[in-house]
């Protein structure tokens, strides 16, 4: 899936099967003939959002190079929900309480029907918040802090269900249980991880602008800052684990976490393509005070824009009456109201921005509707059939049942 400038929302839909290898010389040449089949200019495509695989950006035989020497002005970035996802890593001692819990849950759940059956039926008796733990997925975005919230929510009912275990393991997991400060560990993880997940989920939709993305991952920056503070005071924002220590003890292991998690945001996010004058100017322009400082950051992503026009066009537009007291969302304001005639510059680089996907989240989704709808009862489907069956699966478009249905057409036979 793929926008192209000109139209500010036009897009297509192309998919092509790799059914052998996926180098970044495959996955070029697929790219090539989707392009042509299209009839579209590699040099019409503004950017390209990637997970960060070595395929994708390999010096030499990666995708971006390949394509940048056809089209240098070719605009690429990582996707900002991998990113933030990647700059959640837990360490060395989170990732060992990590590791236990799963081996917990694990042994819970899976180690046999019969003892998963009885923890859900001894749940339901006790009239616990939950009746059954959650399996942890690592290709699952979301998926580390549901199963840490469920956990916590019936930890205790889960300590009364180990000590009625016989068995060797259930001893040991009961004593990481019992343990206070592993329990610690896990309520600051738990904490944590529900506000990681409330920024992925606004990271995530299919109607993000790359700059709605950003301003949510700058938002998240400067919260950060705050737990930090908090974590030190009076953890409002780490209600489990207020819970637990009630305001007492020792936080600095959760400080030294909080604090290398600010660090790798600031080296991944800080250096991030669109700077924060450019981002501004997409949201709302007339909030600009340095011309030149706005017009140094457009030359750097876009080396076509002439520095004096773009300064003089944006003072123009910032003295706009009748824009300046429109109420509406960034796309509406340059696709509908600003004239590209009368603002050629600004009004191309806005379309170059908004037309930018700040993550591959539609080709993910796309590729989860696709493992549903070609499943093991549907293997053979054939490329065509699937191209056709992903289209219907996809589209937002809703056909006017009542419409079709009060116009019937008989039908003669031959």
């Amino acid at each position: 899936m793929m926008r192209k400038r000109g139209s500010l929302l036009k897009m297509f839909w192309a998919w092509k099967n790799l059914s052998g290898q996926t180098r970044g010389e495959d996955i070029y040449k697929a790219i090539s003939e989707m392009l042509n089949e299209k009839g579209i200019d590699l040099k019409k495509v503004v950017s390209f959002a990637t997970d960060g695989a070595p395929a994708m950006l390999g010096r030499e035989k990666g995708l971006v190079p390949r394509l940048r020497e056809h089209h240098p002005g070719l605009i690429s970035y990582h996707c900002i929900i991998h990113q933030s996802v990647l700059c959640a890593s837990l360490g060395e001692v989170y990732s060992e309480i990590m590791t236990t819990m799963m081996k917990l849950i694990n042994f819970l759940r899976a180690s046999s029907a019969l003892q998963h059956r009885l923890l859900r039926t001894f749940l339901t008796e006790v009239d616990a918040a939950f009746d059954d733990l959650l399996v942890h997925n690592n290709v699952r975005w979301l998926s580390k802090g549901r199963v840490l919230e469920r956990f916590w929510a019936i930890r205790e009912e889960l300590q009364v269900f180990l000590s009625q275990q016989n068995s060797a393991k259930a001893k040991q997991f009961l004593e990481f249980l019992q343990n206070a400060g592993k329990m610690e560990a896990v309520a600051f993880l738990a904490d944590i991880t529900s506000h990681l997940n409330d920024l992925n989920l606004k990271l995530q939709g299919k109607k993000n602008t790359v700059c709605a993305l950003m301003s949510e991952v700058r938002a998240f920056q400067r919260k950060l800052e705050l737990f930090k503070r908090d974590i030190q005071e009076e953890l409002l924002h780490f209600p489990k684990l207020l819970e637990l220590t009630k305001g007492e003890g020792d936080h600095q292991c959760h400080l030294e976490f909080l604090e290398k998690l600010i660090a790798n945001f600031k080296i991944r996010f800080d250096g991030f393509i669109l700077g924060k004058q450019v981002l501004l100017f997409i949201e709302n322009p007339f909030l600009i005070r340095n011309v030149s400082a706005f017009s140094e950051e457009a030359k750097q992503v876009f080396p076509w824009a002439r520095a004096a026009s773009l300064q003089t066009e944006l003072i123009d537009l910032q003295e706009s009456v009748a824009l300046k007291e429109a109420q509406c969302d960034a796309i509406t304001f340059w696709s509908k109201l600003v004239i590209p005639s009368k603002f050629p510059l600004l009004h191309k680089m806005a379309c170059h921005i908004l037309i930018m996907f700040g993550s591959p989240y539609s080709c993910e989704s796309a590729f989860s509707t696709m493992n549903i709808v070609k499943n093991k009862y549907h293997s053979r489907l054939t490329d065509e059939h699937l191209d056709q069956c992903l289209r219907l699966a996809i589209t937002p478009f809703v056909p006017k049942f009542k419409v079709l249905a009060s116009t019937p057409r008989a039908q003669f036979s031959h």
